[in-house]
């Protein structure tokens, strides 16, 4: 493995109260990698945990982290170097799917410049957004990008998004123009990711890529059921350029 990376074990907390409330609860677990310096587990471990550029922002000709230099530097952003700490799933068993994945950004200084959001829907598409935290690590922005097919694409989102050390604690709420709230947190606690520690999380929480895509799908589909209309998606084109 490396050093650099740690593991955390989440519990994942989705929340409406309108038109339906609902709130559902899962565990899974994260990595917090260095885009400098990716774990790349030996041998059979591959299975449980690779990094590939095609699931993550940008080319997938191109390794993760030139990818997000490319894009901050599409916006007048030039990290020289600066380190870059990525929080995401993992593909696993050649599977993956990051509803959120988090890019904390440094200058070569040390100093927190930016934090890029990138959200993928269930439909294979993805969407990053270019954050500016305060000293809390809490940032607000438009929505931009269909999510969940009962809510338009309208609205902003509230986030708070602290630097993890040993505890990760995110909060992500989308506020619409009725009124009516989203909400997500997530919280976990950090372990060494060894490869002890790999083989005892991805025991406790099997397949976990597949697992968390379909709790999602399987919550809309309740949520239809219980009479939720959908909202027609409308086209998306990748701000990357890929």
């Amino acid at each position: 493995m490396t050093a650099t990376a740690t593991l955390y074990e989440c519990q994942i907390q989705h929340s409406r109260r309108v038109p339906v409330a609902n709130s559902f609860t899962y565990r899974s677990y994260l990595w917090l990698v260095d885009l400098d310096n990716l774990p790349r587990p030996a041998g059979p471990l591959r299975l449980l945990a690779s990094f590939q550029a095609r699931d993550y922002l940008g080319s997938p000709r191109q390794p993760i982290r030139a990818n997000v230099d490319a894009f901050l530097r599409a916006r007048g952003i030039d990290l020289r170097g600066g380190r870059v700490l990525m929080l995401a799933h993992a593909r696993v068993l050649g599977h993956v799917f990051n509803p959120l994945t988090l890019y904390w950004c440094h200058d070569a200084g040390g100093t927190l410049a930016c934090v890029i959001a990138e959200v993928h829907n269930t439909y294979g598409e993805r969407h990053a957004y270019l954050l500016h935290p305060d000293g809390q690590g809490r940032a607000q922005v438009a929505k931009e990008f269909y999510v969940s097919p009962f809510y338009p694409v309208d609205g902003s989102y509230r986030m708070s998004l602290p630097l993890p050390e040993k505890r990760l604690t995110l909060a992500v709420v989308l506020d619409r123009p009725d009124g009516s709230h989203f909400a997500a947190t997530v919280t976990g606690t950090a372990v060494p990711a060894g490869t002890r520690a790999l083989l005892r999380t991805a025991a406790r929480h099997p397949w976990s890529t597949v697992a968390v895509a379909a709790r999602i799908r399987r919550q809309g589909i309740g949520l239809y059921l219980r009479g939720l209309r959908l909202v027609q998606r409308p086209a998306h084109v990748q701000q990357e350029g890929v």
